[in-house]
């Protein structure tokens, strides 16, 4: 490794926060590791298409696992959060025969795009360093012939949690057993009928949460069967020159980056109206009318609204977008059904 990693050039301009927080990470890390923590790749699920591949995992430092294996435990979120990332470490990533090496930014998180001789379908990528547990990170392979993929929201689309209010939302986050959490009705159905349809269909999932919480999330849709699917998710804490990232400029640039990616992929964008994906949505179908299929918004209840922070939207909602998308809303997995059903897109 590099005595001055690339990651590291950019220290003197931070944030003031960012660097108060690499500080405290730096003595903790000593600490930790003198009493026996070590570092841990945690993999996620990646995508991609014929001859690449999005990696995504984070390097973490963790204690020992002393637990028994097999063992159900109950999980509190805040557990996600008491973990200390390993800064600009060099991960080896091995795929179809072809090495590659990334680094880790200040938050142990590496996302590149790698040469990959996949095919379509499921498929995986090998992650090691010499002190760590090698891992595989699946990832979603996309056939060039697919043309309709869908992009799911997750909070109160998927999973009920009415954000953003702040003390609903830090219980949600930090207190509530993940085993407690519930699923919106139907989107489970609604989406595993969508992959029936549409054969190859990827499923994405987008949303502004914490990587920390990706384990949680990952088992979450798994125990309510939603189809698996690469999670997009962000980091929270302070960035090069802000105290806090943006949630909105992510899901922005993510849709933006699909876009790219896969240009003549038309997606079916799920949400829900309680914070702000129509308005997302909207912006996006703009920019890209010829990427979106249609737009399903999961409509709150007058109750639903006034937990997520938000006003009671109307529900006369237009069933056309600014360019021509369909545009469909209902309160739950059933109501959207039967909407695109009649729309014909499925």
């Amino acid at each position: 490794m590099p005595s001055t990693p690339a990651g590291q050039l950019a220290i003197p301009n931070l944030h003031r926060a960012a660097r108060i927080e690499d500080a405290v990470h730096k003595l903790v890390e000593r600490r930790l590791r003198r009493t026996g923590w070590r570092t841990n790749i945690i993999a996620y699920t990646g995508y991609g298409a014929p001859g690449w591949a999005r990696v995504m995992c984070r390097v973490l430092l963790g204690r020992p696992d002393t637990r028994q294996r097999g063992r159900l435990e109950k999980v509190r979120g805040w557990r996600s959060f008491t973990t200390l990332p390993a800064k600009h470490v060099t991960v080896t990533i091995e795929t179809g025969g072809v090495v590659h090496e990334a680094q880790a930014d200040r938050s142990g998180f590496i996302d590149t795009t790698v040469e990959a001789d996949l095919p379509p379908g499921w498929g995986s990528v090998r992650l090691s360093m010499p002190d760590a547990e090698p891992v595989e990170a699946p990832v979603r392979i996309l056939d060039p012939e697919v043309r309709f993929g869908i992009l799911s929201d997750i909070d109160d689309t998927v999973m009920v949690t009415a954000l953003p209010r702040p003390l609903l939302a830090a219980w949600n986050t930090f207190v509530l057993d993940e085993h407690a959490r519930a699923a919106v009705p139907g989107m489970a159905v609604l989406y595993e009928r969508l992959v029936t349809a549409h054969p190859g269909a990827p499923v994405f999932y987008l949303s502004t949460g914490a990587w920390n919480v990706a384990p949680t999330l990952t088992r979450f849709l798994s125990r309510h069967l939603y189809p698996a699917g690469p999670l997009l998710l962000t980091n929270w804490g302070p960035t090069q020159d802000r105290w806090f990232r943006s949630g909105r400029e992510h899901k922005r640039a993510t849709l933006a980056r699909l876009a790219k990616e896969f240009p003549d992929v038309r997606w079916l964008l799920v949400g829900d109206d309680g914070q702000h994906d129509p308005e997302i949505y909207r912006e996006f179908a703009a920019a890209h009318p010829d990427n979106v299929a249609a737009v399903a918004i999961r409509r709150l209840s007058p109750a639903q609204s006034v937990l997520a922070g938000s006003l009671p939207v109307p529900h006369d909602q237009p069933t056309e977008g600014p360019i021509g998308q369909k545009w469909l809303s209902a309160p739950d997995g059933a109501g959207l059904w039967t909407l695109l059903r009649g729309a014909g897109l499925v």
